[in-house]
């Protein structure tokens, strides 16, 4: 099992530059981990998408039920104080420490490609390219 943050599962769902890579990495670990605030996140990414012409309404829709189909029954609370505390140590979103939180809850790494989340959580954060290669 491994934490997403909502940048991978985005790179999963919109095809891109980094779908391939992303879908190698739900081939190594096929259990991927989320708080609950995925979807809104990946709400947020799918409406610039709409809003730039770059993906319609109907797409976009698919791309968040293929993306729920993925991290289906694997979608976490996490503690409010310990996201308050990551968020206050490290200068990240309190919206980014949900995830760090979440791998530490659950005590496996956090796959990003948020360079401010690895270089602020190097031991739980890994980028994509890392965890493939480890």
């Amino acid at each position: 099992m491994i934490v997403v943050d909502t940048n991978i599962l985005a790179y999963l769902v919109i095809p891109g530059d980094k779908t391939e890579q992303a879908e190698a990495t739900l081939l190594k670990s096929r259990e991927w981990a989320v708080p609950f605030l995925w979807r809104s996140e990946l709400r947020n990414v799918l409406s610039l998408y709409i809003k730039t012409g770059k993906l319609s309404i109907e797409a976009a829709f698919q791309s968040i039920s293929d993306a729920e189909a993925v991290v289906s029954g694997r979608t976490y609370h996490v503690d409010n104080l310990r996201v308050l505390e990551l968020a206050f140590e490290s200068g990240c979103t309190a919206y980014d420490c949900e995830f760090v939180c979440l791998s530490e809850k659950l005590n496996v790494p956090l796959v990003t490609s948020d360079k401010k989340l690895l270089a602020a959580f190097p031991g739980p954060a890994i980028s994509m390219q890392a965890f493939l290669e480890s």
